[in-house]
């Protein structure tokens, strides 16, 4: 049984593959929060602007199997696409890696997609992604430490960019933290990144765009 919060499509609007059409399927549940408003405080991960609660999103739900799910992820990619468009499904959560296993990610290659996961790092990955973007958590252990990008939220207190540059990643990137003082983050995070080039700016373009 895998739980979704929901199954969309649209274009990715963060990091490395920015401005790219993709299926986004949204997992239930996380080992860092609740997904509730009353536990946020006491939250290993305080700053989640996502909401992955529950079951009830546009093309959420409870799905028996992994061919199911991959059904409706492939109902909602366009139906004409051109040879060189792959389809892209975005395993996101939530932490999708609770729930994400080798049998859905078979399923989802069964039907052309390729498969990119986005995760807080701390659970081991099952074989087979073709994409994994790993976005660090302040006061958690991270378990994966080799992937496509690093998507570090700035600033985290305890979670210095400094500590993640060495592990074996394509891409390095710097996210601002959402929230009441975003203005600031960005031009935090826009000024480390050009005191340490070997960092990029991520900018949450889907937001600035208005689209999901």
């Amino acid at each position: 049984m895998y739980s979704v919060k929901e199954i969309y499509y649209t274009l990715q609007g963060e990091g490395a593959n920015a401005g790219r059409p993709a299926v986004f399927c949204r997992f239930s549940g996380c080992n860092l929060w609740t997904g509730r408003e009353q536990d946020r405080a006491t939250a290993t991960c305080k700053f989640c602007d996502t909401h992955f609660f529950g079951t009830d999103g546009p093309g959420g739900g409870k799905f028996e199997t992994a061919g199911e799910l991959a059904d409706k992820v492939a109902a909602t990619w366009p139906s004409a696409t051109a040879e060189r468009a792959r389809p892209l499904v975005v395993c996101t959560g939530g932490e999708p890696l609770l729930q994400l296993n080798e049998e859905l990610i078979g399923e989802f290659h069964h039907r052309g997609f390729e498969v990119a996961v986005e995760t807080n790092g701390t659970q081991v990955p099952p074989s087979g992604l073709d994409w994994i973007c790993v976005s660090p958590k302040a006061g958690t252990e991270l378990v994966v430490k080799s992937g496509n990008e690093l998507k570090l939220v700035y600033p985290q207190a305890n979670a210095a960019p400094e500590q993640f540059e060495t592990l074996n990643f394509e891409w390095l990137f710097l996210q601002p933290m959402d929230g009441l003082e975003r203005d600031r983050n960005t031009r935090l995070a826009l000024n480390y990144c050009l005191e340490h080039p070997q960092w990029r700016l991520s900018l949450q373009t889907h937001k600035m765009l208005q689209i999901p």
